[in-house]
C-alpha cells in the first residue's frame, strides 16, 4: 500500500502541470484587460495609459505568454500559487485564510448528508416497497428537483423570517451555520440516498447474504456486517467527490449567506480578471480532488479485502 500511495503522490506532478496549463490558457482567453478592470476599481477616474503600463510591467503582463506560464509553474514547485493582482498578497495565503470558513459549513454538511442518506437508504432497501420506501424516494425526487438557491431562500423564509429561530446570514455563532449547513446537506442527501438504496438492494440479493440468513445469523448482523460493508463501496466513491466539491467552494451558498469562503473569493477574482487567483484556485481544486480520490481508494481497500492496491 505504501508503494501505491507514493506512486499516486508522484502522479500529482504531471497532473499539476496539465491543470496549470489548462488554467493558464483558459484565464488568458477571458475578455477584458485585468489592468483596466482592477485600476478602474481603485481610482474614481479612468486610469491613464502610464498607470496601465506601470501595472502591466509590475505584474508581468507584458511578458510573453510562455514566460508568464513558466514563472507560474516555477512558483508551483516552490510552493507558491502566485500573487493576487488586486491585493498584492500571495494567493496561497488568501486561500488558506478562506478555507476554514468553507470547512465550517462543508464538513458538518457532508457528515449530516452522509448520515441521513445511508440511514434512509439502508432502511428503504430493507423495507422495500413499504410506505417508508415510497415516501423516501418521493422526498428524494422532490429534493433533487429543487435548485440550491431556491432551497436556501425557502429555509431562510421558514426558519429565519417567519419562525425567527435563526439569523438570516453572516457569521459569528453556531446559529449562523445552521442554514448553510442544512442547504448543502439537503441538496446532496437525495442522490446519496438513492445510490445507497440501489447498492443495498443489489447486495441483499447476493448468494452470500442469503446463505448468512439461512445459517441463522441475526438480521441486524447480516445487514450491517455483511451487506452494508459491500454496499458502501460505490457510496464512498460518490461521497468523496461530494466532499471535494464542498471543500473547494460552494459559491451559491456562500453568496446567499454572506460567508467569505473560497467560493466567493474566486467569483470576485473572475469578475476582476485576477489571473493568479483563478490559476491558483484551479490548481488547488485539482489537488484536493486528487487527494480525496486517493483517500477514497484507500477506504475502498479497507472495506473490500479483494481490492489489492499494491498490485494496482
Amino acid at each position: 500500500m505504501t508503494r501505491y500511495v507514493l506512486r499516486r503522490l508522484l502522479a500529482l506532478v504531471p497532473t499539476w502541470l496539465g491543470i496549470s496549463l489548462a488554467a493558464f490558457v483558459l484565464a488568458g482567453l477571458a475578455p477584458g484587460d485585468p489592468a483596466q478592470l482592477i485600476l478602474d476599481r481603485q481610482f474614481d477616474e479612468p486610469p491613464t495609459e502610464a498607470q496601465l503600463q506601470e501595472f502591466r510591467e509590475a505584474n508581468g503582463l507584458d511578458d510573453p505568454k510562455a514566460v508568464q506560464y513558466g514563472r507560474f509553474v516555477l512558483g508551483l514547485f516552490q510552493g507558491q500559487l502566485g500573487t493576487s493582482f488586486r491585493s498584492g498578497e500571495p494567493v496561497l495565503n488568501e486561500l488558506v485564510e478562506r478555507v476554514p470558513t468553507t470547512l465550517t459549513i462543508a464538513l458538518p454538511a457532508f457528515a449530516l448528508a452522509l448520515t441521513i442518506a445511508v440511514t434512509i437508504g439502508v432502511l428503504s432497501a430493507v423495507r422495500r416497497n413499504s410506505f417508508m420506501d415510497h415516501g423516501s424516494r418521493l422526498a428524494a425526487l422532490m429534493s433533487d428537483s429543487v435548485p440550491t438557491f431556491v432551497l436556501a431562500y425557502a429555509l431562510i423564509i421558514v426558519l429565519a423570517v417567519q419562525a425567527g429561530l435563526l439569523p438570516v446570514a453572516g457569521r459569528g455563532t453556531w446559529q449562523h451555520l445552521v442554514l448553510p449547513v442544512l442547504t448543502l446537506a439537503l441538496g446532496t442527501t437525495a442522490s446519496l440516498m438513492r445510490l445507497t438504496r440501489s447498492s443495498m438492494l443489489e447486495i441483499l440479493g447476493e448468494d452470500y447474504v442469503r446463505t448468512a440468513r439461512a445459517m441463522g445469523f441475526p438480521s441486524w448482523s447480516v445487514i450491517l456486517r455483511h451487506a452494508l460493508r459491500n454496499a458502501l463501496l460505490p457510496v464512498v466513491t460518490v461521497a468523496g467527490i461530494v466532499l471535494a466539491g464542498f471543500v473547494t467552494g460552494t459559491v451559491i451558498v456562500e453568496t446567499i449567506f454572506a460567508l467569505p469562503g473560497v467560493g466567493t473569493f474566486v467569483v470576485d477574482a473572475i469578475f476582476a480578471r485576477d489571473y493568479p487567483v483563478i490559476q491558483g484556485f484551479v490548481v488547488f481544486t485539482g489537488t484536493v480532488f486528487l487527494l480525496v480520490n486517493l483517500v477514497v481508494d484507500l477506504l475502498q481497500a479497507a472495506l473490500d479485502p479483494r481490492i489489492r492496491l499494491d498490485a494496482a
